[in-house]
């Protein structure tokens, strides 16, 4: 099996959905999956469905509990640098088969980690590894090097009338 490079990008809903839905096909027909979540840290919903697929998904996250609208400190790119090490070394590993990288173009485009980096690190993948990134406003190196990119676009959306995120459909 040839590996890509997917990107979810865009300022819609549903990159982090996409790939966990990808997650969960790739565990149904036996893949390894790895999912590193950047600039996240706490009990999602989606980690309590993957205890339960231990065997198959992998799931550990290079954030720290923030607020929205909070700036962004050193701790930040502490965490996203660490995150980043972490997946230099699962992609070496070869155990997986498909390698998510949640919120990766987010970190980028906070300036947290290096695009550069990023892209030597995917480039030195085995052939076989699917890598997929999201997050908004992907690098345009980034697209480049990718054989998928899928922009979610926000045409509506209940947030805009004071709708909070809720358990189960946003976190």
């Amino acid at each position: 099996m040839n590996g890509y490079i997917q990107v979810y990008t865009g300022n819609g809903k549903g990159k982090t959905t996409a790939a966990i839905g990808l997650a969960l096909r790739a565990a149904g027909a036996g893949l390894n999956v790895f999912i590193g979540q950047f600039m996240k840290l706490g009990d999602y919903s989606e980690i309590n469905a993957f205890r339960m697929l231990s065997d198959s998904i992998k799931v550990e996250q290079f954030g720290r509990k923030r607020r929205i609208g909070q700036e962004m400190e050193e701790a930040d790119r502490v965490c996203a640098q660490k995150g980043l090490d972490r997946i230099k070394a699962v992609i070496k590993d070869e155990r997986y088969d498909l390698i998510i990288l949640d919120e990766i173009n987010y970190a980028m485009g906070m300036g947290l980690i290096s695009t550069d980096k990023v892209i030597e690190i995917i480039k030195g993948r085995p052939p076989d590894q699917e890598i997929v990134l999201t997050g908004r406003d992907a690098p345009g190196d980034i697209i480049g090097i990718a054989d998928l990119v899928t922009e979610m676009r926000m045409v509506k959306h209940y947030y805009n009338i004071g709708v909070r995120s809720r358990r189960g459909i946003e976190r």
